[in-house]
């Protein structure tokens, strides 16, 4: 946990914040077309690509394995355009996956397909992230993998340049990721992969959507059952260039902003339609009373009289939760956040840290087994702790902007998604 000289004195809005921003890539598309352009038939481009440390951290692993992604450009927003030129992949290697739960689930499939030991670490958090449906997955498919039987990082997998493939069980209740990790690469299996999920419901089952959708981009057709058995053939993953949409879940600390200061803010390019999860906070604000409105210059959201409070369930778009409650925080009703279970299992206990936090600054909020009850009161400065969780730090910077003395502990962790986040924040509301 990050020390006291690390505090960052959040921004008080002098009124209404009224604005437009450009936000940078999604994470979640970047780190995909990243992957998918590694173990594609060819090269290709990619533009738009988020430049922040999870996607920095994809890039590096994949390089480790002999995947050339060379940057060609960098842009004011926080984007890259990179090229990406596979080529045979090979260890030894020692993989940083940080805290970043795509590049920690994605890679060890791809990784598998190399030749030699590749072995996969993180940050102090990041061994407390489950990982053992990944790792009893990959062994079910014929992967050698070296762990210490504990389902969590390090480990280390034994690459023979090829999978076996074919069926495997999981249970993905904690997170999709282990779900589109295995779609990412499963083309490339000698026999495909066909996955069968066993347990309680996939939470934000969206992004699998949106796996699978780019995997038909790259020609890779999934068969599906429902929600709980995909299917993917051996074949070619063909190769394409590729321009990543604006991530939608980091603008939702933007759009927040106009809510609890009553104001009106625009987020550039917003997609007419799209597969990122995050497009579903639109309906989560205006259930909160605010305004939404798509046009050429981009999605506005505008507050309303009232900041109601709000009964909804978030399984679909969890990422979001920790803004959704700084907002809940200041409404003028009770809010009940549902189907959230799995944010235990995130950078950090989400679900402990939010309660912790917004209690600790004068709050009253409950955690119920699926999410949290939250009551507002008149809420006090003090320090909001993040515990090295980028999503706890933009909540705090939206608790600050009415709450004055708000101290946020170690800014600098919403580098994970979004760069140079603080000195973002202050010019939005310059």
């Amino acid at each position: 946990m990050s020390n006291e000289r690390e505090l960052w004195a959040a921004p008080v809005a002098d009124g209404p914040v009224h604005g437009t921003v450009s936000v940078p890539g999604s994470k979640s598309a970047s780190n995909r077309a990243l992957i998918l352009a590694a173990i594609a038939d060819g090269p290709s481009r990619i533009t738009g690509l988020l430049d922040a440390r999870d996607t920095q951290l994809m890039a590096a692993g994949l390089r480790l394995l002999g995947i050339e992604v060379h940057v060609v450009e960098h842009d004011d927003i926080g984007n890259l355009t990179v090229d990406v030129t596979p080529h045979f992949m090979r260890g030894p290697a020692s993989i940083d996956v940080g805290l970043a739960g795509t590049v920690m689930r994605f890679l060890p499939p791809v990784a598998a397909l190399a030749h030699g030991e590749i072995m996969f670490d993180g940050d102090a958090h990041a061994r407390k992230r489950p990982m053992a449906t990944v790792i009893e997955s990959l062994k079910d498919l014929g992967v050698t993998v070296r762990d210490r039987g504990n389902g969590r990082l390090p480990f280390m997998v034994e690459g023979t340049g090829e999978v076996t493939g074919g069926e495997v069980f999981v249970d993905a209740s904690k997170s999709s990721q282990f779900i589109s990790g295995l779609l990412l690469s499963a083309a490339r299996f000698n026999a495909g992969v066909t996955i069968h999920h066993v347990g309680a419901p996939v939470p934000s089952m969206p992004h699998v959507e949106m796996t699978i959708a780019m995997l038909a981009e790259h020609g890779v057709q999934v068969r599906r059952d429902g929600d709980t058995i995909w299917h993917v053939d051996p074949r070619e993953i063909v190769a394409l260039d590729r321009a990543i949409e604006p991530d939608l879940s980091n603008a939702a600390p933007f759009q927040a902003a106009a809510l609890v200061t009553g104001g009106s803010v625009t987020i550039r390019d917003w997609p007419a339609s799209t597969a990122q999860p995050g497009d579903l906070v639109r309906g989560v604000w205006e259930a909160m009373g605010a305004t939404v409105t798509r046009d050429d210059a981009g999605l506005t959201v505008s507050a309303g009289d009232t900041l109601r409070g709000i009964d909804l369930d978030l399984s679909d778009v969890g990422e979001v939760a920790p803004t959704v409650a700084a907002v809940a925080a200041l409404a003028d009703a009770p809010s009940r956040l549902r189907g959230i279970a799995h944010l235990r299992g995130h950078e950090t206990d989400r679900l402990a840290a939010l309660t912790a936090e917004l209690n600790g600054l004068g709050g009253d909020v409950e955690e119920t087994d699926d999410g949290l009850i939250i009551r507002p009161r008149p809420l006090h400065g003090g320090v909001f702790h993040t515990y090295d969780d980028h999503r706890m730090a933009t909540a705090g910077a939206v608790l600050g902007l009415v709450v004055p003395g708000v101290e946020v502990e170690d800014i600098a962790t919403t580098g994970k998604t979004i760069p140079d986040f603080a000195n973002r924040w202050s010019q939005f509301l310059a």
